[in-house]
């Protein structure tokens, strides 16, 4: 309790000399029993909100539901702005999602009344400055000791409320590493379908607060469980029970959760989390035949279109779904030292740009551990990494060519036209086989060859050249395919 903040402990004082009641509630407080540093700050009172205001001038209220965010100061990001909120009553949620109408209660145990789990419905009166009284009219802090995450009054009423619940009782699950309830769980199980009720954002929200935390996969498991999943992201459920080949002891469902599992023990960021989830979503479609010689030839390119729908699908920026994509398109990179040389390499590192390289090293070796392997870096990933640092530096894009647009026009005496970007892709593609050729009089020579050629003949080869790479690759990883029996 000696967690309290000075700010927090100052608040409370000053409503109370005011002749109000005071109360830290929620979060913070079971936050506080169990020793976690609380991440937000709330304060119930009687005072309305106006006398709120009255008493904090620098305030912000800008809501319908009591709670006004008082200015304290603070440098710290979760002091700066404290909610304090007036006692209420709920109505009636018609919509699943908000209450019809909000009234303001008379007592602190009318408002813990409201609130959604046992171990959240719980308040701390602070005594000059020192930790007080708990309020625990539901039993919460017994729920705390048993870790176990159970619905306020009647679970069904409290779904019906607020349908996000369920999935929130999943992330507290997650976040406390407790169970739930077996009349919560219940409840959850039967009212599942009332998510489809609830915005996208939302879910999303959600969603990624259960990915972050540091029992994701459990979390993810427990959707699946409760027969959530189906109803956030059925594309996932869809790899339940599916079998893989020989050199997979794991379903795909239990493959892309050990993967996440590996990126939450790392300690990846959310779009990393994300993308070792879904990064062989697209295996159950890609399936064939059965057994310990079944194939998934080409999963990576339909997973990374099916995740780019489904991050689509729950309003994910925009950004973050096209590295999400990126990175699962090109999860099955090849590193094998005798095959992979430094033209591949930089290759691999123009389709994925610098900035992702490291991000698909990470999501490789979450692949790798989610299928059961020890190592997730061995020795040819390690080399490949090698590489990558060495040819770094070498061109591979038109942009890090020694000629640009404008030298190709004067020495070829062109207008702008088409000619100049197929010169551009030619000189690139011979560029990535030898960067030694990347010297201003060496290109300019090769602008002249080129720029006497028919337009036909040029749109061929720059056809050519910019398909060899992914061709080039294609080919490799097929015959590798076929020596080691991977797909």
């Amino acid at each position: 309790m000696e967690k309290i903040p000075q700010d927090i402990k100052e608040l409370s004082l000053e409503l109370k000399k005011n002749k109000f009641e005071a109360y830290l509630v929620g979060g913070c407080v079971r936050d506080l029993l169990l020793n976690r540093e609380p991440k937000d700050w709330d304060i119930a009172t009687n005072a309305k909100p106006e006398e709120i205001q009255k008493i904090f001038p620098e305030n912000v209220y800008e809501n319908s539901f009591g709670t006004v965010g008082v200015k304290t100061g603070s440098e710290e990001s979760a002091l700066k702005i404290v909610e304090i909120t007036t006692y209420r009553l709920e109505g009636r949620y018609t919509d699943k999602r908000h209450p019809d109408e909000i009234k303001f209660a008379k007592t602190i145990e009318e408002d813990l009344a409201r609130r959604d789990f046992t171990v959240n419905a719980l308040a701390l009166s602070l005594v000059e400055g020192m930790a007080g009284e708990i309020i625990d009219p539901f039993g919460g802090q017994a729920d705390i000791e048993n870790k176990i995450i159970k619905a306020v009054g009647v679970p069904v009423d409290r779904f019906q409320e607020d349908a996000l619940r369920i999935l929130r009782a999943v992330r507290f699950m997650a976040q406390l590493n407790f169970s739930i309830e077996k009349n919560t769980e219940i409840a959850i199980r039967e009212n599942a379908n009332l998510l489809e009720f609830i915005s996208k954002e939302r879910i999303r929200d959600e969603f990624s607060k259960i990915i972050m935390t540091d029992n994701a996969a459990k979390g993810v498991r427990e959707m699946q469980r409760l027969g959530l999943l189906k109803y956030v992201v059925p594309e996932l459920e869809a790899g339940v029970g599916v079998g893989q080949n020989r050199h997979h002891i794991f379903t795909v469902f239990d493959h892309n959760v050990r993967s996440l599992e590996y990126a939450e023990k790392e300690r990846f960021l959310l779009h990393l989390r994300l993308a070792a989830l879904l990064h062989d979503a697209g295996k159950p479609k890609s399936k064939r035949g059965e057994g310990e010689f079944c194939t998934f030839y080409g999963h990576q390119v339909v997973g990374a279109r099916m995740a780019a729908q489904i991050l689509d699908r729950l309003k994910y920026p925009k950004e973050m779904i096209e590295k999400i994509a990126l990175l699962i398109r090109e999860h099955m990179f090849v590193y094998d030292p005798d095959t992979v040389t430094d033209a591949g390499a930089r290759r691999l590192l123009r389709r994925v740009s610098p900035e992702n390289i490291e991000d698909l090293f990470k999501l490789r070796e979450a692949d790798r551990i989610g299928s059961g392997v020890p190592k997730a870096q061995p020795y040819r990933l390690r080399h490949l990494k090698f590489r990558i640092e060495k040819v770094s530096k070498d061109p591979i894009s038109a942009k890090m060519l020694e000629v640009d647009g404008a030298d190709i026009m004067r020495e070829a005496s062109l207008e702008p036209c088409p000619k100049i970007g197929y010169i551009l892709a030619v000189l690139l593609e011979e560029v990535l086989d030898d960067p030694a050729v990347n010297s201003k009089e060496i290109l300019v020579n090769r602008i002249k060859t080129l720029a006497v050629m028919e337009d036909r003949k040029l749109a061929e080869m720059a056809k050519f050249a910019r398909k060899s790479a992914d061709v080039a690759q294609t080919m490799v990883e097929e015959e590798i395919k076929k020596k080691y029996f991977v797909e």
